[in-house]
């Protein structure tokens, strides 16, 4: 078999060397050389078409590609590219620009400033996820791009803006007439001995040992405790909003919604007068300084207010008014005597309030200054400053010598519905609808203490009226409590009202506490 195929393969003839095959990782593979052209292949085709070939450029091959779509034939618009590169190279240059002021910007380390700058460009304070150093980082990226300027800008505009609040905050004096000006030379004639004798008397009472005053205190402090309602009397058929003793202690006047004004023997608590007069709501009545004590029966002895915008005068010998103050159109909150006795202060819904003098029969001053109702007004002991509390939930002091509003008092979150001034001739204490009662002191100019009084709105407060030796504050939560001053810690709660307590009062002796309420109702209050 083996020779067979031999003699085959020469028959057939000499074989061709071959050579041995490499393996396949060993060859080279074969490099296709590219061709190159420089410059415009135009001069090429031209050659081709000399030499009688069909280029690229014939005619009918440009012909059958124009037919077939695969050419097109523009209307001669042309792209400018330099144009789009140097707009591209511009905002490049603008963002390296942009990144070397960012660099430059100094921004505060301190992230409630970033925040504030945040704001006042109009930006969001904070990013999902961001952090203090990428809040950073964004503002000085915003100011990069705006300016540094524009933050100035918007702190100038908050100054302007709060300039143009505090102007229009500023309160406004009118002139007034002769007789106002006459008023005001006579109380300061009137209110300067009284302050020099209530200074006298704070230096008589400071040389007492502090041991002694220690023990007084004490004394009054376990008194205070031991206060008991020994009284109770069933005032009217509607709610009795307001209750005030006459100077001597010895009576109770009340007013009450039904319109009617009636004086209670004290303590036994016996009706002796019944005033008719008002139609309307009674907001309050209140005796004359110098009533039951030197002032004559036929004289005017108490003064009254209503809803209705109704001011009257009554005396103690008839139950008909002696004469009505007219000049309010709408409601009438409270009424009180300067301490001299001369002078009739009203507050009013109609954002003001009012100073009557009695002697010249005329009203004297129209004060104007709360944004909204004026509610309660107190005046000072010595009788140079008048406190006004309105639902605006804020308190002005005014110096009724100059006309001033001396002392904003700025602090109440509601209506601010009573004020009295302390004895001591610095304190202030006013009740607020954030059922809080808040402790002013006229030399320091600030709210010093803040008691968290009632569970409801208070009503009024009330100073002990010879030292000023405890606050009583009612409220809506049908309770009227007692708190020590100074210290204004918890002494007494007054509770047994049924409905809540609308009016108070401390007697003049400080002996005696009286509380009306919705209830209907006076109650009396005494140690035992």
């Amino acid at each position: 078999m083996l020779h067979a195929t031999q003699d085959a393969a020469s028959a057939l003839g000499p074989l061709p060397a071959t050579k041995t095959k490499a393996p396949d990782d060993l060859v080279a593979p074969v490099v296709k050389k590219p061709h190159i052209y420089y410059g415009s292949l135009e001069e090429k085709e031209r050659e081709r078409l000399a030499k009688g070939e069909s280029g690229i450029l014939g005619k009918e091959g440009l012909k059958a590609g124009i037919e077939a779509g695969n050419i097109n034939i523009t209307s001669g618009e042309v792209f400018e590219i330099e144009e789009h590169i140097s707009e591209r190279q511009a905002e490049v240059l603008a963002e390296f620009e942009r990144r070397k002021r960012a660099r430059q910007i100094n921004v505060s380390t301190d992230d409630s400033e970033v925040k504030a700058c945040l704001r006042a460009l109009g930006e969001p304070i904070t990013l999902f996820g961001e952090g203090p150093a990428e809040r950073r980082e964004r503002l000085r990226n915003i100011l990069s791009v705006v300016g540094t300027d524009a933050l100035k800008k918007t702190k100038k505009d908050d100054e302007k803006s709060k300039k143009s609040k505090e102007e229009y905050q500023q309160t406004w004096y009118h002139e007034g007439p002769n007789s106002l000006k006459v008023a005001r030379l006579w109380i300061a004639n009137y209110s300067l001995p009284r302050a020099m004798k209530r200074l006298e008397e704070a230096r008589l009472h400071k040389e007492i040992p502090e041991t002694t005053r220690t023990s007084q205190m004490q004394e009054l402090h376990k008194s205070l405790r031991s206060l008991n309602n020994f009284c109770s009397q069933i005032g009217d058929d509607r709610p009795i909003s307001y209750c005030h003793f006459s100077p001597n202690s010895k009576m109770l006047a009340t007013a009450c919604w039904s319109g009617l004004c009636k004086l209670w023997s004290v303590p036994d608590c016996n009706l002796l007068h019944t005033l008719r007069g008002h139609n309307t709501n009674v907001g309050a009545i209140v005796f004359h300084p110098k009533s039951t004590v030197s002032l004559d029966q036929k004289d005017v002895n108490l003064a009254s207010c209503a809803a209705d915008g109704s001011v009257k005068l009554w005396s103690l010998d008839s139950d008909e008014p002696v004469a009505d103050i007219e000049g309010h159109t709408v409601r009438v909150a409270r009424v009180m005597w300067h301490p001299s006795g001369r002078f009739l202060g009203t507050t009013c819904y109609d954002r003001s309030w009012r100073l009557w003098d009695l002697e010249a029969q005329e009203e004297i001053l129209h004060q104007e200054g709360h944004s909204m109702g004026v509610y309660d007004i107190a005046f000072h002991q010595d009788g140079s400053l008048a406190g006004t509390g309105g639902l605006d939930a804020f308190g002005r002091v005014w110096d009724l010598r100059t006309g001033r509003c001396i002392m904003f008092l700025e602090g109440h979150l509601k209506e601010i519905y009573g004020i009295n001034f302390s004895p001591n001739g610095y304190h202030i204490a006013t009740g607020s609808g954030d059922n809080t009662c808040k402790v002013w002191d006229l030399r320091q100019r600030r709210c010093v203490y803040t008691i968290p009084a009632h569970q409801n709105l208070v009503t009024g407060v009330k100073f002990e009226p010879i030292h000023g030796n405890f606050l009583l504050t009612g409220a809506y939560d049908n309770t009227a409590k007692i708190w020590t001053h100074p210290g204004w810690s918890p002494l007494k709660t007054l509770a047994g009202h049924e409905g809540k307590v609308m009016g108070l009062d401390i007697s003049s002796d400080g002996q005696l506490i009286a509380t009306c309420s919705y209830d209907r109702t006076f109650k009396l209050w005494m140690a035992e």
